[in-house]
């Protein structure tokens, strides 16, 4: 029995060291031209967020359509064409990213004109324009499509955006004209993220720290305004400070959510034993999965999903500065911009489940339900994935010119030889 036991453990361990060897190679041996823990993370969460959105769907699609998979098998499709997009952004040369930014930014402004006009309407917003089947949310698409932008112009203008306030200011322009046209559909949460993003990577980009300053200040003033000025999102600010006041009302979301994170305790009630997601919590598979992963999988199953956002977050920041060390700006400003990107909307789609930020509609970053951010955020992360393959490939040239030097002089020094007379 105890033979049989070792055996076991012993074969787990083998493994474990196999998996490690793939993920960090030995010191010796040849780096391989991809981040292997950056793919890991990336099929962790996204094989973790089908899991989640399995167990969290089920009722809603009982009501809603009398098919429990209903859910299960859209989701389905989604990661397949997920992993289509990342392989088809894989192929695609950074230098292709920067030449043609401005033309991705503009095909993204005219979608957001687009939707305003023929698009979808649910719950009181106009953000998405049906495709057949689905139904296409532009604002992620927006996103990405900023961030490009803006990489690019910090590339293009890194002088004028350092030393002169117009280069400064015409960056918060395009974004400007953006907010505006989210803002009409309405999404503010976008809004949040875009800010905080493009605010980051101008701050990366060597923005003066009076002009970063003064956009924060202009910032928050904007998003005072816009909420002092809108009857629903002050309704949900004063359901964000005390939301056990009207429990039933405009508090109803969050209270529920919050008794899902107590129900979960340290270990949780275990996959599928969520009570929460029984039509008690509304959107338990799209913005407060994260509850609901919670309740089944308690604290533990918390803070391990966090570290791995975390994790990932703080890869793509790493990816950027090494970029900028190898004198690859646009690649670097880019894969800064996505690593804020993610920790960012992270930030606000759990923090709106705890209770600590407003309610705000944003997806868990490749875990919640739903094509157009699955699809975007996966095109993202293949995008950094690219950004540190071109590094490591350019990396890798002068190390290979230098080792074929030696060898070269050596066949040129033993041919000499032999031509020489005994």
């Amino acid at each position: 029995m105890r033979a049989a036991a070792q055996q076991h453990w012993h074969s787990i361990g083998l493994i474990w060291q196999r998996i490690g060897r793939a993920l960090l190679p030995a010191p010796h041996a040849q780096s391989p031209l991809y981040d292997r823990l950056l793919l890991l993370l990336i099929l962790t969460l996204m094989a973790l967020g089908f899991m989640m959105v399995a167990s969290a769907s089920m009722p809603e699609a009982v009501r809603l359509t009398g098919d429990p998979y209903y859910f299960i098998k859209r989701q389905l499709i989604f990661i397949i064409g997920a992993l289509f997009i990342a392989f088809g952004v894989l192929q695609v040369p950074l230098k292709l990213w920067a030449r043609y930014d401005w033309v991705l930014m503009f095909l993204a402004l005219l979608a957001l004109i687009a939707v305003l006009g023929v698009g979808r309407t649910v719950n009181g917003a106009t953000r998405w324009i049906p495709l057949g089947p689905f139904n296409f949310q532009v604002a992620e698409l927006a996103k990405l499509a900023l961030f490009v932008f803006l990489a690019g112009y910090l590339v293009r203008q890194q002088q004028e955006v350092r030393e002169n306030f117009k280069g400064f200011i015409k960056a918060l322009v395009v974004f400007g004209i953006y907010a505006v046209l989210l803002i009409l559909q309405p999404d503010f949460g976008t809004v949040v993220v875009m800010f905080v993003t493009t605010t980051g990577m101008l701050f990366l980009g060597g923005a003066r720290l009076g002009q970063f300053i003064a956009l924060i200040l202009v910032g928050l003033g904007g998003f005072i305004g816009l909420i002092a000025t809108s009857g629903y999102r002050m309704a949900r600010v004063q359901s964000f400070m005390d939301p056990w006041a009207d429990p039933f009302g405009t508090g109803y979301q969050l209270t529920q959510s919050l008794m899902a994170y107590g129900r979960g305790d340290w270990f949780g009630e275990g996959l599928g034993n969520s009570i929460q997601k029984l039509d008690y919590l509304p959107e338990a598979h799209t913005d407060f999965i994260f509850a609901v992963l919670g309740e089944e999988l308690g604290f533990v199953g918390v803070m391990a999903v966090l570290l791995l956002l975390l994790i990932l977050a703080l890869r793509a920041l790493w990816i950027g500065h090494l970029a900028l060390k190898q004198e690859q700006a646009f690649a670097g400003y880019l894969a800064y911009g996505i690593g804020i990107w993610f920790s960012f909307q992270t930030a606000v789609n759990v923090g709106a489940s705890v209770g600590v930020l407003p309610t705000k509609g944003l997806t868990l970053p490749l875990v919640s339900y739903g094509g157009s951010s699955l699809w975007i955020m996966t095109a993202a992360a293949a995008l950094l994935l690219r950004i540190d393959h071109e590094r490591r490939f350019a990396q890798a040239q002068p190390a290979k010119a230098r080792s074929a030097k030696p060898k070269a002089s050596r066949a040129r020094n033993t041919g000499s030889e032999a031509d020489e007379p005994s």
